[in-house]
Parts: structure tokens; sequence; C-alpha cells
């Protein structure tokens, strides 16, 4: 598919929108009602964001007791089919070759689920259960609604084991705080921007439960404009990233929320790196972006990701 960045720009305009129709579906009825009520484990099938919004979904799953895990649909060893797993295949056009590929050792065999954009697309031939992204057309032929989307749809399958807020009322309060990101862009859109803006390109940090916001973060920065960046989590960056801040002109994404924020800000004051926090505030930041609900994790998880989604866009428009 081509990519195009004022396409994309006005796929992320249309968040909100999609979002509160995204509620009124799960207002109406519960995508993963058929499931079955009884099975030994959960295996998500997925590549790219599919699989970073699949790997959340497994944490919290196994927080609650279940059996679950994301793999790469690309893995030559992977978990066995059997009549007691289940099988979440993830692919918003309905079509990587290595999600079905990877599928096809489970049909038949294992309860399938098929979650796309895509309805009638090939990932969903001998499914059990489909379930639609509902994300809409993605006209900039970038994953930013689909990930969105699949993130909502996944924390509502992980609720029926946990509890906390999912379904139509978590969606509607992330419709609103990402309305709120894109309505006052005007007034950080174009510092943010600045504050990333550096020879060495960018890295994104988030706590574990929230990975997936700075794997996507990294993915919008390389897929558009085509710019460096890596994704970390923000416990292991001591011992893996910080070796950067020594010698790079470092500037980072930081999403807080992790109880090892400060052993990484420490590291970052000392080297006099740059940090952009996205919805909290820590010592030694160079700026900061707060929005509507950003205290609540959850709605943080579904939102976040679209500072990055609209800083990648106007460095790539602008080439």
């Amino acid at each position: 598919m081509a990519v195009d960045a004022g396409l994309y720009r006005a796929d992320l305009e249309a968040k909100p929108e999609a979002l509160g129709a995204l509620a009124d579906r799960l207002e109406r009825c519960d995508p993963f009602e058929n499931l079955p009520e009884d099975f030994d484990r959960i295996v998500f099938l997925g590549m790219g964001s599919s699989r970073y919004a699949a790997g959340v979904a497994a944490q919290r799953l196994r927080a609650a007791g279940i059996d679950a895990i994301a793999e790469y649909a690309s893995a030559s060893l992977g978990t066995p089919p059997g009549p007691r797993t289940v099988a979440v295949a993830i692919s918003a056009t309905g079509g990587s070759r290595e999600t079905l590929d990877a599928l096809a050792r489970h049909t038949g065999e294992s309860f399938v689920v098929a979650m796309t954009n895509a309805p009638g697309s090939p990932v969903t031939d001998g499914a059990d259960l489909v379930v639609p992204m509902a994300a809409g057309e993605e006209r900039g032929g970038v994953a930013c609604r689909t990930f969105q989307h699949t993130l909502a749809l996944l924390l509502t399958l992980a609720a029926r084991f946990r509890s906390g807020e999912s379904g139509a009322g978590l969606v509607r309060r992330a419709a609103e705080a990402t309305a709120d990101l894109l309505d006052r862009r005007v007034e950080w859109l174009a510092d943010a921007g600045a504050l990333l803006d550096g020879p060495d390109g960018v890295y994104t940090i988030a706590p574990a439960e929230r990975l997936s916001s700075a794997e996507q973060s990294a993915l919008m920065f390389r897929e558009g404009p085509r710019r460096q960046a890596d994704a970390c989590e923000t416990g292991d960056w001591a011992h893996v990233d910080v070796y950067l801040t020594k010698t790079r002109d470092y500037r980072a994404l930081v999403f807080p929320g992790s109880p090892y924020d400060e052993q990484a800000m420490d590291w970052i004051r000392r080297r006099g790196s740059t940090v952009l926090t996205i919805g909290g505030d820590l010592a030694g930041q160079a700026g900061s972006i707060r929005y509507r609900h950003d205290t609540d994790p959850d709605v943080a998880l579904l939102t976040e990701t679209l500072v990055a989604e609209l800083v990648a866009a106007i460095w790539w428009a602008r080439g």
C-alpha cells in the first residue's frame, strides 16, 4: 500500500470520530461473546503494530492468571495448536503473510479468532470468531487508527478476566483525550517537534505495562519521515540504552508511570540529555505535554502515541 503524509494526517484527525463509533459498537455487543468459556491458553499472532498491542494484552491476561503469550508470527517455533488453545490472529489488512502462515498451524486445530480491519480478508478464512477493528479506511497507508482500535479491543478482551474499566466507557474517554490533544496541538506540536529533532534520532521510553506506546511511537518516526528511532522499556533502559547518552545528542520521548522513571532521569540529567514527557512530569524534562484524562493509565495507553504520530506527520510532510 502506498503511503501519503497528507492522508496520514487526515487519518489521525479522524481518530476521535472513529473511537466514538467503536464505543457505540461496544455498547451494542461484546465482540468476544462467543469466545470459549474453558480453555488452557491464548496465543496472539501478529507482526509490527499488531504484535505491540498484543504484548500489552498478553501481560494483562497473565496478571489475571491466564496463560497468554504474544508471539512473532514469523517465528519458526511457536505455541502448538490444540483444542484447548485460543489463537488470536491480528492483521489490520487481513493479509500479512507471516500471520497467515502462523495461523495455518492453528486453523482446524485451535479455536481461531481473527482480528482485522478488512472483513472477508484471508485472515478470516476458517476463523471461528471474527472481531472487526472498525477503524475505517486508513488512506495514509499507516496503521494508526487500527493500532488504537486493536488496543481498545484487546483491553476489552482482558477485562473479561480482570477488574477495571473497559469497553465503551474507556473508549469514549480515550476519544475525549485524543480530541483534546488534537484541538490544542497549536500549543504544543511545534515545540515538541523542535525538542525531538536532533541529529542522532529519537528514543522512546515507556513502562512495561505500556511498552506498546514506545514501540508504536518509534515505528511512526521510522515509517513516515524515515528517522532513526528505537524503543526501550523504562527499567531496562538503565541496562541497555543508558550508554547512548554518553556519546549521542540523546533526544527521548518518555511516557511516565514506571517505578524506575527516576533511575533513568538521574542519568539523563547528569548527561544533559533532552527529554519530552507525555502525560506526566519528571524532574529534568525539557518539556511536557499533558492532556485530558492523562492520569488514567488505560486512557494513556490508548492515546499517548498521538504525540509521536503528529510530530512524525510534520516531519514527513517537510521531507
